[in-house]
């Protein structure tokens, strides 16, 4: 495995500034060859003093080669700052999520979760908040039951929170960051 190129970098660390400034929408990560679409933002942001953490099944290797490609310092969830989880999560998972503190938000941590697909007969989420003119509906395959209610209690001590983007394979995107209200619509 090599590195991504400081292009590929640059042009994943701008699809992520993107899908956090437009909470909802839906954008397009650059694709890299060899790599899964949601391990992408971490191996682009991380660097040897951001401690990251690869959730897959045990063997697939992805947490070794992110200590090869980037020095970031591979940790348990609740220590990382940038988090890709390429297989799905649990409640329980999200719960031990690094929110950071009100005078130490910035330590809250980036969560990259792999979808399955944004469909239009996904289950429809409604979106409020900066980044948005009233509300938007984003309709998302993949989610656990119960993301809206477990995301709402990382981020009820803002500026505390965790971001989250949501990846499907095809390396489309879309952010929530701490400051988006999510709901599940009725």
């Amino acid at each position: 495995m090599t590195p991504l190129s400081p292009d590929d970098s640059q042009r994943i660390f701008r699809a992520v500034l993107d899908a956090l400034a437009r909470p909802g929408t839906l954008g397009r990560l650059p694709s890299v060859p060899g790599y899964p679409a949601a391990l992408l933002p971490l191996l682009a942001l991380a660097d040897l003093s951001t401690p990251a953490c690869v959730l897959d099944d045990e063997d697939s290797g992805w947490p070794g080669a992110v200590r090869a490609l980037t020095s970031a310092p591979v940790t348990a969830l609740g220590e990382a700052r940038l988090v890709a989880a390429l297989r799905p999560v649990t409640l329980a998972e999200l719960a031990e999520v690094r929110a950071g503190t009100a005078a130490a938000p910035e330590e809250g941590a980036l969560v990259t979760l792999a979808i399955d697909i944004f469909p239009p007969n996904g289950s429809p989420r409604l979106l409020r908040g900066p980044g948005i003119s009233g509300s938007r509906e984003l309709r998302v395959a993949g989610l656990p039951g119960g993301f809206a209610a477990a995301r709402r209690r990382l981020t009820e001590a803002f500026p505390a929170g965790a971001d989250f983007l949501l990846v499907a394979p095809d390396g489309t995107v879309a952010g929530l960051p701490r400051t988006t209200i999510m709901a599940e619509a009725a």
